[in-house]
């Protein structure tokens, strides 16, 4: 079953309206096994993990819910769709990135019959602050602040059938980004707990061996004894490695903490993902222009994804149709030409 049991095909098993039993426990179950399988030895595991699960769920749905429809891509229509020309430098950029996505080349393979393709495109956003040349009534004003806009960075990774589809993927990989930000920050955890351990160990054995090697068994051999102000300080050391072990708790306890871990992010996912709409009014130049100017600009919308996890990421997207005819075919390796570098 899908982690948000999404990407079963019969409409039945996914509820629009409301979260379902199977679903909560479908969601929880892999939650589980993507942290730690370990867990599932606490005591009402799934009770204790299902709420946050639930409140996830809903906090991806209603996203989800309100992306727009998907939008047009074609390289025929670059030349009379004001978003496609401030995404694209050229016609022929489209077809470019579309030829790069495996993902979209590997859906139409796998169901001939498919006309059209839904994807994610996903793309770098950056605004820059230069000067320029604005006009003013009938005065041209040199040397004008502006905001120019770019995107860059194009990539298709996420496709689907149908737009229904397409949300589903959207929300399953949302769900396992929150999934390995909770294992992110359970993994600084156990990297503590294995640090202190080692410590632990490598105490243990200089200690020993520094007791080996005092009065006795050490100066039979004509080795001067060990100080006991080292053995001290060893010993010290030991004992504060054991009072920070037992801060970090026992084994029960840290999977205790990983559950409250997991829990913690799936409570809030707020925290960690964002996606809101944005809206610039760009002329032919991708130059930001003001609401009531004289000049030939177009309204161009899209949504920015923040990802505030670790690492931070920050992307432009849209969701678009794709014909199968916009698909490049693939490049063929032309084996005469490579064997002339051999």
């Amino acid at each position: 079953m899908g982690i948000l049991d999404w990407f079963k095909n019969r409409p039945a098993q996914f509820d629009p309206d409301r979260v379902s039993e199977e679903l909560i426990r479908g969601a929880t179950d892999k939650a589980i096994t993507v942290t730690n399988p370990r867990l599932i030895v606490l005591s009402s595991c799934h009770q204790r993990l299902a709420p946050a699960v639930a409140t996830t769920i809903e906090f991806l749905r209603g996203m989800v819910k309100a992306l727009p429809e998907a939008r047009p891509l074609s390289s025929t229509i670059w030349a009379t769709d004001p978003a496609l020309r401030a995404f694209f430098v050229a016609p022929t950029d489209i077809p470019a990135v579309l030829g790069r996505s495996d993902n979209l080349r590997t859906l139409f393979d796998k169901f001939p019959e498919l006309d059209e393709a839904c994807l994610v495109l996903g793309m770098a956003f950056n605004e820059q602050q230069t000067f320029g040349m604005a006009l003013h009534g009938d005065m041209v004003q040199r040397d004008v602040v502006q905001t120019s806009v770019s995107f860059s960075d194009h990539r298709t990774h996420l496709c689907g059938r149908d737009e229904g589809r397409l949300q589903r993927v959207i929300g399953t990989q949302a769900y396992e980004y929150l999934l390995a930000q909770a294992l992110a920050e359970i993994g600084e955890d156990r990297a503590e707990r294995q640090e202190l351990e080692a410590n632990r160990a490598l105490i243990r054995a200089r200690l020993r061996l520094l007791r080996q090697q005092g009065p006795g068994l050490g100066s039979m051999f004509g080795q001067a004894p060990s100080a006991r102000s080292e053995q001290a300080r060893l010993e010290q050391e030991l004992l504060e490695n054991e009072r920070q072990l037992a801060a970090v708790g026992s084994s029960e306890s840290s999977l205790e903490m990983e559950l409250g871990c997991l829990k913690e992010v799936l409570e809030n996912p707020e925290r960690y993902l964002r996606m809101e709409p944005r809206q610039v009014r760009v002329n032919a130049l991708n130059v930001v222009s003001e609401q009531g100017s004289a000049e030939e600009a177009a309204e161009v919308d899209f949504h920015i994804a923040d990802l505030t996890g670790a690492p931070t990421v920050r992307r432009a997207f849209v969701l678009a149709r794709v014909a199968r005819a916009e698909l490049p075919l693939p490049q063929k390796i032309n084996f005469d030409d490579a064997a002339r570098y051999l």
